[in-house]
């Protein structure tokens, strides 16, 4: 309180004593306690209140709650109160200072707390934001839409998921739409040339040409039915991503026991297979059904286009296995050894559908190779060809999902 009769006081001094009346007033209004100047001479005071006040000090009368300060160097009193709140009842009653001490800390306090949690919930609210923008544009058909990288830890996983998902789904539209493109093309040569021979058989009546009808009809719905198998087993593996039952097999007997079974279509072609470079009962984790799918579908077609020899070799690098299949064709030219390994690609000397195929084996190898966490890849064979390669890690722990 004594701070505040100074700081009124230094008030009262910056203005001419004529103005003081006018100032106390003013400053009166301010208060939640009364202000006045009055004489000395009008105030009766206890003898030791008394001496305190014309000696400048503060003065204190506790039985009415008032202050009593002399302004310096003047006969008047600065008069301050009653101070109980109960005696100003038409005034607003000022809070206590300690508690005003304490609700300013608080709320100090809560600021920086709000201030805190914002900066947390800031980055939170932003992902949540983003995943529901994402969630709406593939609900909208947008499937190429995808979440931003999450700013905060709690969405990292649902993010991801919600990548995941879009780029499957995406990637199964896709391939549903190539697939119906791809077929509905690919049908329509061995349909016509069975209308062909439909018509023709309708109109001989030589046994010899109707039985040589007959041949060109069967193999055509041989056709068809591999088309329709490969494409099957292409959309099985590119759609449902079927679980793997990695089983530990012996590399060498179990590589050389595929090519052995593959020898018969080589006719006169020279089929080799060496596996010096694996050590003694080197064991390799690989899915028994559709690892020997891969390994079969690179031998056939490796058969389809060597001139005199197939050589398949397999080596440890690196905790890796190797497999490789050379032969002595023409190879593939480097822009296109890519391109080899998805649906329905066939390079121009491959159209004949004598050797072509329809462009499926190569990506239901690729398919495989990814499911054991491996990769499939072509290259310039030492024999002139082409040299295909299975790498996929020794050991694995991993069951595909």
């Amino acid at each position: 309180m004594h701070g505040t009769i100074v700081l009124i006081e230094d008030e009262l001094f910056r203005r001419p004593r004529s103005e003081w009346p006018k100032t106390i007033k003013s400053l009166d209004t301010k208060f939640a306690y009364r202000l006045r100047i009055v004489d000395r001479w009008s105030l009766t005071l206890p003898k030791k209140q008394a001496e305190k006040l014309d000696s400048g000090e503060l003065a204190i009368d506790s039985d009415h709650d008032v202050l009593y300060h002399r302004l310096k160097l003047t006969p008047k009193i600065l008069v301050v109160g009653p101070l109980s709140p109960d005696a100003n009842p038409d005034r607003p009653r000022a809070l206590p200072l300690e508690l005003r001490i304490h609700l300013l800390t608080w709320s100090l306090i809560g600021l920086c707390l709000a201030i805190a949690v914002w900066f947390w919930v800031r980055p939170v609210w932003r992902d949540l934001e983003a995943l529901r923008q994402t969630a709406r544009d593939l609900g909208e058909g947008h499937f190429e839409a995808r979440a931003p990288e999450a700013r905060s830890r709690a969405f990292e996983l649902l993010t991801d998921t919600l990548n995941d998902m879009a780029e499957r789904t995406q990637r199964l539209i896709a391939t549903q739409r190539e697939l119906s493109s791809a077929i509905s093309h690919e049908l329509r040569t061995p349909i016509a040339r069975m209308r062909f021979a439909l018509e023709m058989l309708a109109e001989s009546a030589d046994h010899p040409d109707r039985q040589r009808l007959m041949q060109m009809m069967d193999v055509d719905l041989d056709e068809l039915d591999s088309l329709i198998d490969s494409s099957l087993t292409y959309a099985r593996f590119e759609r449902e991503q079927p679980e793997l039952h990695l089983t530990p097999v012996e590399l060498a007997p179990w590589l050389e026991e595929e090519v052995e079974s593959m020898r018969i279509l080589g006719g006169a072609l020279e089929l080799t297979v060496d596996t010096s470079a694996v050590p003694p009962v080197q064991c390799v984790e690989l899915d028994l059904k559709s690892m020997p799918y891969a390994i079969t579908n690179l031998l056939r077609n490796a058969l389809k286009y060597a001139k005199s020899k197939i050589a398949v070799s397999a080596e440890v690098v690196e905790q890796q296995i190797c497999v490789h299949v050379d032969d002595d064709g023409i190879g593939i030219p480097p822009e296109e050894r890519k391109r080899v390994f998805y649906a329905f690609t066939r390079l121009d000397r491959s159209r004949d559908r004598a050797t072509g195929g329809y462009g499926l084996g190569l990506a239901i190898v690729r398919l495989v190779l990814e499911q054991h966490g491996g990769t499939a890849t072509v290259d310039e064979s030492p024999l002139g060809g082409a040299r295909f390669t299975l790498r996929w890690p020794l050991l694995q722990s991993v069951t595909q999902t």
